[in-house]
This record gives C-alpha cells, structure tokens and sequence, in this order.
C-alpha cells in the first residue's frame, strides 16, 4: 500500500496530524495520510488549506504490527502522531523496523523515549535507520536554543525552559494525565535523578514583566537528548502554558493524584485520570492565531567560568510541530541523518538547518543569544 507514497503521517485525524500534511503538501512531498477511521481522516484532510493541489492517498489501518508493516512498506518515513505513545508507539515502532522506513513522532512522554532508545536504538541504527521521538516544539526549538548556547565552549550546565499560549489538544492532554503515572528524571553529573512528582516552579518569562508557573512535564526528552553529550553534565527543562489558572489547575491535578490515585492499581489509576483528562478538554481547538498563540524557549547555560542565555521566541507551537515533522521527512528523502539509530532533532538534522526551516516559514524570531565569559 505504502510503495507509491515515501511518506506515511500515521493518526491524521488528530489536530497535529493535520499539521504535518499541511506542511507536507508546502514542500511538495506525497504523503499517505493513515489511521483507524476513514471518515475523520476524510473530515480532517478535506479542511487543509490547498489540499486539493497535494499528492495524498487515505488510508485506513488496524493498529497492530502486521497491518502496520504492510502500509509502512516501501515507504522511507513515518510520522507518528497516535498517542500516548507509552500506550500505542510499540506497534508503529516495530512496524517500521520491519519495513525499514525511519521513524519520528511528537512524543512529550520522557518515560517513553527513554522505552524507545531501550528497546529500539541498537536495532535501528544496525539498519541505518532513525528513531527519533520528541521532534516537536516544546522540546526541539528548546534543544536548538541550548545548542546555540553551547556553541560556546566550557559550558556544561542547562536549565531550559518552555512555554506558550495555547491549550492543549485532546491528544496533548491525554498525555499530560498518562505522564503522571512516570517517574520523571532530571540530569546531575550525568546520572538520572527523579524529580519530586509534584515540584514545580515561579519562573520570570523572557519579554515580560509577569511570572509564570512551570512544571517539569513529565521530565521531557532534553535531559535523555544530553545524557552522555561531553558538553553536558547537568540538564533540567520545566515549561507549561503561559495561563496562571491552567497552571494552578495542572499543580492542584498533580498534587491530588499524588495523595489519592496513585496507591490506587494500575488499572484505576488510569481510568481515573482518562476520566479527568476527557472532562478537561473533549474537542480539537481552533486552529491556532500568531496574535494569540504565542512561544517562549529559553535556556541558561552556564559552566565555572562562563555563562551563555538563548531566548527565542516564536508563534504558534502546533504549527512548529507540524512543520519540523513535515522537514525530517523532506531531509530524509534527499539525505541521510547526520546519526542514525536513537537521536534528537537536532542530533539528526542540525540546529541550524532546523532553526533556518522555522525561520524561514515564520514561526520563530532570530534567536537573542547572550554570551559572558
């Protein structure tokens, strides 16, 4: 099924989804547009802005692994979007070893990149293939920041944070609520140290005169991107929306499930939360406004003798999602990664070409780069 298209976005009735084709269609790339209901897809893909003018097929799949490698062959990349992945990225993974196509998805779950570098990192990079989750706004514009940072020599220690104006999707807040059952890690000295589950932080936010609460997130991917980078010994990321009241509600959610759903089983524990996620937010939000929706990625990085700071700001963090999946397809169809197997965003395909596409498609402002040594 998979042959004629080089590219499969797999889950496009979701909001992200239908990102990643929009921008597939701009760089001129055929894509297959997969997932379990035809008739969303079809609902999804028919409100893309040109989508008449695309190369497109859609495909409706089983998710399991069988299915799934038979549409995934001959095809060269997957763009993953059907989360929780800690739930649903094994098959789509699996598949795609199988068929021999690179793999992405927009993960923000630390606990299942860290499953997939695991289980997954060795067996891909024999192939000479890419696994690579966590290509998505709220960790790769961050890490393009911290590596704009360490451009400057004798630094080791990054403290990154994230945040935007926006709600989340319903997958987004899917996985916000199935994260809080991980244990979240934090790097120090190169070792993993878990985070307190309910720590959480007051944060000044680059540009602006208020305050914002941040959480750690699940953890997310940076501190598993840095971990064995002989530039980095110490790396913690918090980040969240921009909105107080989103906030406060996220801090009071982890609080309470800290005290009364965690002894609970696995099971109840997750019926719980899916309860609680669903009353949060059912439906897909409006597609997003640059006047509204807006992004701050900020890093500290500093060293015993040297100090560097990379602000950039940004519009839009569904749209960057969208668009940095949509060029790890168009980088990989012309060229190898940079680094096969397990690997980042920018481990891949470079901070700079990555920080050029969201430059160039206007979605993030020049990087405010201030070095002191």
């Amino acid at each position: 099924m998979g042959a004629k298209k080089p590219v499969v976005v797999y889950g496009v009735s979701g909001y992200t989804g239908r990102l990643v084709c929009e921008y597939l269609r701009e760089y001129n790339i055929p894509f297959i547009a997969a997932g379990r209901d035809r008739k969303r897809i079809e609902a999804v893909v028919e409100r893309i802005p040109g989508i008449e003018s695309a190369d497109y097929e859609i495909v409706e799949v089983e998710h399991s692994v069988g299915t799934l490698t038979e549409l995934f062959k001959g095809a060269k990349f997957v763009s993953n979007m059907v989360g929780p992945f800690i739930k649903y990225g094994a098959e789509v993974v699996e598949a795609c070893l199988a068929a021999g196509c690179h793999y992405s998805d927009t993960t923000g779950e630390q606990d299942w990149v860290l499953h997939a570098k695991e289980h997954w990192g060795d067996a891909f990079a024999k192939r000479e293939l890419l696994l690579a989750p966590n290509i998505a706004q709220m960790y790769t514009t961050g890490e393009i920041a911290a590596n704009l940072c360490l451009e400057t020599p004798g630094l080791d220690t990054l403290d990154i944070l994230v945040l935007w104006k926006g709600f989340p999707t319903y997958a987004s807040t899917q996985t916000i609520f199935t994260i809080l059952k991980a244990t979240w890690y934090y790097l120090e000295q190169n070792k993993y140290v878990a985070w307190e589950p309910t720590a959480h932080a007051e944060v000044l936010v680059p540009g602006q005169h208020e305050t914002a609460i941040a959480v750690p997130w699940g953890g997310t991917a940076h501190p598993v991107w840095f971990k064995d980078d002989p530039r980095v010994s110490n790396c913690r990321a918090i980040g969240g929306v921009m909105a107080r009241a989103v906030m406060e509600g996220v801090r009071k959610t982890t609080q309470m499930f800290d005290e009364k759903i965690r002894p609970l089983p696995p099971d109840q524990q997750e019926a719980a939360l899916a309860e609680i996620a669903n009353s949060m937010q059912a439906s897909m939000p409006p597609r997003e406004n640059p006047r509204l929706n807006t992004t701050v990625d900020s890093v500290h990085a500093s060293g015993p003798l040297g100090r560097a700071h990379c602000v950039i700001h940004g519009v839009c963090n569904y749209k960057q999602t969208g668009l940095l999946q949509a060029y790890a397809a168009f980088s990989l169809l012309q060229a190898p990664p940079r680094r096969v197997g397990f690997a980042s965003g920018c481990q891949a395909f470079g901070h700079h070409a990555l920080l050029g596409q969201l430059r160039s498609f206007g979605l993030v402002m020049k990087p405010v780069l201030t070095v002191q040594d």
